[in-house]
Order: C-alpha cells, then structure tokens, then sequence
C-alpha cells in the first residue's frame, strides 16, 4: 500500500507518518531525504530522530529515491520516507534546475526529471508499505522569487502525482489528520 501524508510546516504530519509506520507491525525503515547543510538543519534532523524507536533502519538518501525504495522494499516491511519536498529541493539544486531559475532561463533539468519520473513509475511496483511525508506549500500566495516559484509548483505537481498513485492521503493540520483518499476494504 502507499500512502501520502500532507501538511504544513510543523503540522504533525512526520509525527503521524511515525505512528502509522510503528501501527504497521511491519519491520520499519526510514528513508531520510535530508541533508545538515547548517547548524538549524541538523537540529530539525536530531529532533526527528530523538522521536523514532532505535530497532527501525535508517537509510540517508538525498536524490536516488526510486533505487532506495527499490534496494529496501519487501513484503514484510514497511519504508517511511520522510520528506519528498526537501528531496525535491535537493534535485533543483544539485542540477541546474535553480541556477536556470534564478537567472530568468527556461529550467531543463535532466537530474530532476529522471528522479521524478522514476519515483513514479516504482512506486506501483514495489512490495510492502510506504508512507511518503510531503510538505503542501501551495497554500499561500505565489511567491516573488523564481527559484521558490519552480519549488511551489514542481511541489504542487509532485504531490498531485503521488496522491493519484496512492491507496490513502491525509492531510494534517494542528496535529489533525483528515483523510482525503481511504484504502478500499
């Protein structure tokens, strides 16, 4: 089964993803997206595992999310990956996607586009559970700056697309859950 779980910033949505995954009575990896690029980013990551139990693996992978979630899938496990907006981020930076953004050019960016399109096509594929943790950023107004522009609406795009592959999405707000899609009994 696949599942997306929607929400904000520091809307709960990881912390129900955690839930969900240890209710699965699965074994658990988790497959962290991010990167400790500055002091702040490596205290969101110690906090986020201070919070998992120490019997779940952990796989680090920034960009090559299809080939982890292929290397770990199993039938008897369940992979929580945690999050699609900051692999997203790391895909528009580690191409030329935000450089061409940034300088007013139209965004070609081969990385991002294969990484996407192989995320899609594995995900029906692949045995086992996975819960994907997503940031909705489309909430608020357009942006000003091209760069978070491309973020909002490659976002946007992105989740729209794993919401169309997956069996259940719920939305988080103020640690709520709503679901918006349920698995069919």
């Amino acid at each position: 089964m696949i599942e997306l779980i929607l929400g904000g910033a520091r809307s709960g949505k990881s912390a129900l993803a955690e839930r969900r995954a240890a209710e699965s009575g699965l074994a658990v990896r988790y497959i962290a997206t991010a990167q400790a690029g500055d002091a702040e980013m490596a205290r969101r990551i110690a906090h986020h595992q201070s919070r998992r139990p120490p019997h779940w693996a952990l796989v680090e992978e920034p960009l090559h999310l299809a080939a982890a979630l292929n290397d770990h899938a199993a039938a008897d496990r369940c992979l929580l990956v945690d999050c699609l907006t900051l692999w997203l981020t790391n895909l528009l930076y580690a191409g030329a996607a935000a450089r061409q953004a940034e300088a007013g050019e139209e965004v070609n960016c081969p990385v991002l586009a294969f990484e996407t399109s192989a995320l899609l096509d594995c995900l029906p594929n692949l045995p086992g559970r996975v819960i994907l943790v997503s940031t909705e950023v489309g909430l608020g107004i357009v942006p000003l700056g091209a760069v978070t522009r491309l973020y909002v609406d490659d976002a946007g795009r992105l989740n729209q697309s794993i919401a169309r592959l997956a069996q259940r999405v719920s939305f988080v707000a103020a640690g709520l859950p709503l679901e918006l899609k349920h698995p069919v009994a």
